[in-house]
């Protein structure tokens, strides 16, 4: 353990239990703050590698039809093809 560690552990043992609980969220709130830019760096990395693949743009019209493709192979997966007016939705 470092210095820094014990003088931190010191400190919280002298704090009572409802400020212990702030920092706690503080940390935590740290924690995803460091998730959200890693994830934000790797997005940036990932586009730049997308647009390094220099593909044609997509359009809207492609877009709503891949979806709607997706849609009706996942209506008929696992239900025994069954009407959609018989399917319970969950």
């Amino acid at each position: 353990m470092t210095a820094l560690e014990s003088k931190l552990l010191q400190r919280l043992q002298k704090l009572p239990p409802n400020r212990i609980a702030e920092v706690v969220d503080f940390v935590e709130f740290l924690a995803s703050r460091e998730e959200r830019q890693q994830a934000a760096h790797r997005l940036g990395q990932s586009l730049d590698k997308l647009d390094a693949l220099d593909l044609p743009p997509v359009s809207g019209d492609e877009v709503e039809q891949a979806i709607q493709a997706l849609r009706r192979e996942r209506r008929g997966e696992g239900e025994y093809n069954v009407p959609s007016s018989a399917r319970q939705r969950p």
